[in-house]
């Protein structure tokens, strides 16, 4: 049975002392009875603090936002997957539309990212999304088939079950627009069913899908009540403990 999850990505925001403030605040305030798996994507510099706070509930673990594609060498500034399997980290988001777009990262090249994860024992977030652009022309479905495929149909069944996949319409990120519920369950059933054409009943069932288009705690319960959204990939929201709490519990 696939999990619901809830990925707090804080992008370039927050420093040490602030990002600790923030995880201690939400583990301090989550109920006892907490059934959504949490995943903290702070930056890099204190991805070890944050994992190692993290210890402390068996429900909430931390990612690293990017890796390199290269196992290591001469490459400076970058962050290989095994410094962030050494930090205690879980999980690598790779491929998100900032990436994609401000950093020109190819299918191909995430291709080689989801490698590296795995011979690290990282599991990966996957993120996919179309431009506004894409979508009015009548493309998304093709270019998010090609996104996934490209990049992960190499896999096998059993190496699939470290995948998260992540929708995230790049029209709708960070600009208060948000997929309408039916317009994200679409695209989550088309995934899903991309998934069950190229492995099956049981990796199509297994994956679990979010949702990362500005979705908030005002619309997370409507979105996660959809058959196919099984959480979110969350942004400006998981900045506040509040408001990323109730997200977790929405489902």
């Amino acid at each position: 049975m696939r999990k619901n999850i809830v990925v707090g990505n804080w992008k370039m925001n927050l420093n040490r002392v602030e990002g600790i403030a923030l995880v201690e605040d939400i583990l301090s305030k989550l109920p006892n009875d907490n059934n959504t798996h949490i995943i903290f994507a702070p930056s890099f510099v204190y991805l070890n603090t944050v994992a190692e706070l993290c210890a402390k509930n068996t429900k909430v673990v931390a990612a690293a936002q990017d890796c390199s594609a290269n196992r290591k060498g001469a490459f400076t500034g970058e962050v290989s997957a095994n410094m962030i399997a050494s930090s205690n980290a879980r999980y690598v988001i790779l491929g998100h539309s900032e990436r994609r777009v401000n950093f020109k990262e190819s299918n191909e090249l995430l291709k080689t990212k989801v490698g590296q994860a795995f011979d690290s024992n990282l599991k990966v977030i996957f993120c996919c999304g179309e431009s506004l652009l894409q979508r009015e022309s009548g493309l998304h479905f093709k270019w998010i088939k090609s996104s996934i495929s490209e990049s992960l149909f190499h896999l096998s069944s059993e190496e699939f079950k470290n995948i998260v996949i992540a929708y995230e319409p790049i029209w709708a990120i960070g600009t208060g627009k948000t997929a309408t519920t039916e317009q994200a369950q679409e695209m989550h059933f088309f995934i899903r069913n991309l998934l069950f054409e190229k492995y099956g009943n049981k990796v199509a069932l297994g994956t679990s899908i979010l949702y990362g288009g500005s979705c908030n705690y005002e619309n997370a319960k409507e979105l996660f009540a959809s058959q196919d959204i099984d959480g979110g990939l969350i942004g400006g929201s998981s900045l506040n403990s509040d408001d990323f709490i109730e997200i977790t519990q929405s489902f």
